[in-house]
């Protein structure tokens, strides 16, 4: 799982400059410029990305199971991850009522999803996939409370308008992502998991 563990490092490594290096961060971008700051930023996520999806495939070839998963936990994380693709919506979707209220729903979709998938897989590499990246949502939205509390602009009013559209944009990239992409970009098809548990 080295390679795993490597795409976990630069892809959550990247993205929390912000949680433990926030004046370092600042710096390099009055340094470098903000677009050049952008280039790098997306190079190192992309590979590190990409280092993920193909060592969690590879570990995937000789899982090592540490528990059994309980029944109906498929259903449980389908529900989850409607949830989640909600608020992926909210936190990119304009003007909504989600984002206005909880400031930062990307951040919580983010944990919903470690979530789900923790709880609907059992093997070591999920749980170092899933569980790093719960991690880093906790610590990554308790850094974004603390410069609310620090005074951070406060994202524009919702309109009912926005939190609908939200909600149907959310609900139609799940449907996509679970009865199509993910089984054509990860091999697993995890709604008819759900159905079939």
């Amino acid at each position: 799982m080295t390679v795993l563990r490597l795409g976990l490092v630069l892809f959550l490594g990247v993205h929390s400059l912000r949680i433990v290096a926030e004046p370092w961060r600042q710096a390099q971008i009055a340094r470098l410029g903000e677009k050049p700051w952008k280039l790098v930023y997306t190079a190192v996520s992309l590979l590190g990305f990409g280092l993920i999806l193909w060592g969690y495939a590879q570990a995937r070839l000789t899982p090592t199971v540490l528990w059994a998963t309980p029944r109906g936990m498929n259903h449980l994380a389908a529900l989850l991850t409607l949830v989640a693709f909600i608020l992926l919506a909210a936190g990119n979707g304009p003007r909504n009522h989600i984002r206005t209220k909880l400031r930062h729903p990307m951040v919580l979709s983010v944990k919903l999803w470690a979530l789900a998938h923790l709880l609907a897989n059992n093997t070591l590499a999920d749980l170092l996939l899933f569980g790093s990246f719960l991690l880093w949502a906790v610590l990554c939205f308790r850094a974004a409370r603390q410069r609310d509390r620090a005074g951070a602009p406060a994202p524009a009013a919702g309109t009912t308008a926005g939190t609908v559209g939200t909600v149907i944009v959310g609900i139609l990239a799940w449907a996509a992502f679970a009865f199509w992409i993910h089984g054509a970009w990860l091999g697993v098809r995890p709604f008819a998991r759900a159905v079939g548990a």
